[in-house]
């Protein structure tokens, strides 16, 4: 049965801009209010997003929270409590994405990794989870954003990769454990985005022609991947593959 999200409540990690934006503006356009949270975004960037958000006729708030503490993440949850008093969709979009050979990576920039691409998650699904259950009888569902160290070795980035990788472990347990009325999935994007290391237009075309249907993706690529997660009522412990067909 498809679940229809009108008047819903999403809390989306990392939303200002790039691919959680998208997300949160595809939720938004299904008549989900939102929560979104950031910790970076510059102030015109912030405003943008939320007038976005808004002009879909839904309530919109921001929360900024450093995720890689559980400090940043309770105030995320009394953020939620506060302004909706429910929530139906979690969305754990927010990551760091540091390079490094495996040999020079520093135990600080070990830890923060996990602490923001898996212990946030982690804690967001526990609290997430609980308030599911007490404001929202019908259950709700959680959303991660993994990549492609799912499924394959990724020396140039190896303490991202590996934490990613145990979020996918992650969705599976979760899925089981706060099954029945919470469902639980993953996506893997692909080259959806440019990243902010000056890529050229040229070099982002050829990206897209290695892969099997020959063009690179854009943010609304995920935002649907989501939206369908969201409503579809028969699916958790699902991995979508939203890249073209890269991990073929």
């Amino acid at each position: 049965m498809r679940i229809d999200l009108n008047d819903h409540v999403a809390l989306v990690t990392g939303a200002a801009h790039r691919v959680g934006k998208s997300i949160a503006l595809a939720l938004a356009q299904c008549g989900v209010h939102l929560l979104i949270h950031y910790n970076r975004a510059v102030p015109d960037q912030l405003r943008e997003t939320l007038h976005e958000i808004k002009s879909f006729g839904v309530d919109a708030f921001a929360i900024q929270a450093d995720i890689s503490t559980p400090e940043g993440i309770g105030s995320i949850m009394d953020a939620a409590q506060e302004n909706f008093g429910r929530l139906n969709i979690l969305v754990n979009s927010a990551s760091v994405f540091p390079t490094a050979h495996l040999l020079d990576i520093t135990l600080e920039s070990w830890d923060e990794t996990f602490n923001v691409n898996l212990r946030a998650p982690f804690l967001l699904t526990q609290k997430a989870a609980r308030m599911m259950r007490q404001n929202t009888p019908s259950g709700g569902v959680i959303i991660n954003i993994c990549d492609r160290g799912v499924d394959r070795a990724w020396p140039s980035r190896p303490h991202h990769g590996i934490s990613k990788a145990a979020l996918w472990a992650l969705t599976q347990v979760s899925a089981v454990s706060l099954a029945p009325d919470i469902r639980v999935n993953a996506i893997i994007p692909g080259p959806v985005m440019k990243t902010n290391d000056g890529m050229s237009d040229e070099q982002w075309e050829s990206i897209g022609q290695m892969l099997p249907l020959k063009h690179t993706g854009s943010g609304d690529d995920v935002g649907r991947a989501v939206v369908y997660l969201a409503q579809e009522d028969f699916l958790t412990g699902a991995l979508i593959h939203v890249n073209g067909g890269e991990h073929l």
